[in-house]
């Protein structure tokens, strides 16, 4: 698999565009705070990563938006206008978790109090499926799926996108994915006992968990034969495995991240691997199990958890940490791993904590999700402008 990344783009609360997210990472900045679209009871407040002065959409749901917005930013970045796309097949892909089946809390809660709500609230759900919106905006009539397989749901449409344009189904495929904060999400995981009430520390010996964030990324997938400008990257491999463990709990042994890993390297020898993004959540299971698999398959190679920058983005955690993989690939660095300061033997290997240069062209970025679910993908720097 060689396929071209011609365009990205990119919001969470690291910033409203890929470049702004980038200048945010390598600063070492983070602001998590506490929610300020909805409240709950809950007597310890948890921190989250929101994005900051987004502008709402009448007509569609948080998630669908903010999905949209990157895929402009994406085609604007690809040079891709209405007249470049004529004639070209075109596929949407888009990776989401609960994102676009909440229901309106106003409308259920009139509901069930016997009312008879208006109906516009469904509407909006409706018509806010998060690749339906995209092909609908822009006009595209290839195939159109939106991916919910928990949090490697970016990661795999990301795959699943490459897939179409090696099986020539596809000239064109827009795929990442988004997903936005929710009173639902924000609570179900407070219960779980995963999250934490202070900054998360991904690998951190004093770690407690995760802080959920939102955002969105797409990625332009092109074909050799279709695209006309420079290649950002390539997705040269993806990889996805099951290890049906537990509904929330990964394998001790990381049994379904070694084989996802392995479909997704394929030949590539681990030496030409520059560093792996990794999924890095903060949680106490997650970690320990990443770090076991990174430390006995590829102990020589950095890695980084971003979620330190963004949150747990759920469903569009896969995507914006592959676009910031192939951005560090032109970069020739990657940021430092922040949240994190006291090594935790139980893993037995460490995070980079500074800035740190690279040397080789390809780079991991990995996801591990509720349900057992492993996606991988393989990324490799593109040509120069």
């Amino acid at each position: 698999m060689r396929v071209a990344i011609t365009g990205m783009g990119c919001l969470c609360a690291a910033g409203g565009t890929l470049p702004q997210c980038m200048a945010t990472l390598f600063r070492g900045h983070r602001a998590p705070a506490l929610p300020r679209r909805f409240s709950t009871s809950h007597s310890d407040p948890y921190p989250v990563f929101e994005v900051p002065d987004f502008e709402e959409s009448p007509d569609l749901l948080r998630t669908s938006a903010m999905g949209l917005a990157a895929a402009r930013e994406a085609l604007k970045d690809a040079g891709l206008d209405e007249d470049a796309l004529k004639g070209l097949r075109v596929g949407v892909c888009v990776g989401t978790t609960m994102g676009s089946t909440l229901n309106d809390e106003s409308f259920c809660r009139a509901f069930r109090r016997g009312e008879t709500p208006d109906l516009e609230p469904m509407a909006r759900i409706r018509r806010s499926n998060p690749a339906e919106v995209i092909a609908r905006t822009f006009g595209f009539r290839g195939p159109c799926q939106t991916i919910v397989n928990a949090c490697s749901s970016g990661t795999d449409a990301l795959g699943i996108g490459a897939d179409w344009i090696e099986a020539g189904l596809c000239d064109v495929v827009i795929a990442g994915g988004a997903d936005e904060l929710g009173r639902v999400t924000y609570s179900g995981f407070i219960s779980m006992k995963i999250a934490d009430n202070t900054p998360c520390k991904p690998f951190d010996l004093n770690r407690k968990g995760l802080n959920l964030g939102e955002g969105a990324a797409m990625l332009v997938l092109q074909s050799e034969t279709s695209r006309r400008g420079r290649a950002r990257g390539y997705l040269e491999g993806y990889g996805s495995a099951c290890d049906a463990y537990h509904q929330t709990a990964p394998h001790p042994e990381g049994l379904g991240l070694k084989r996802a890993l392995r479909q997704a390297l394929g030949s590539v020898p681990v030496e030409d691997v520059a560093f792996v993004n990794v999924h890095g959540t903060g949680t106490p299971d997650n970690d320990k199990v990443e770090g076991r698999v990174l430390s006995e398959l590829m102990p020589a190679v950095p890695f980084l958890s971003t979620k330190g920058y963004t949150g747990h983005t759920l469903g569009a955690a896969g995507a914006i940490e592959a676009a910031f993989t192939v951005a560090c690939l032109e970069e020739g660095r990657i940021p430092p791993s922040v949240g994190f300061d006291t090594p935790d033997p139980d893993v037995g290997i460490c995070p980079v904590a500074d800035i740190t240069p690279i040397r080789s062209h390809r780079a991991l970025s990995q996801s591990l999700a509720f349900g057992g679910n492993n996606a991988v993908v393989l990324l490799a720097k593109g040509e120069r402008p």
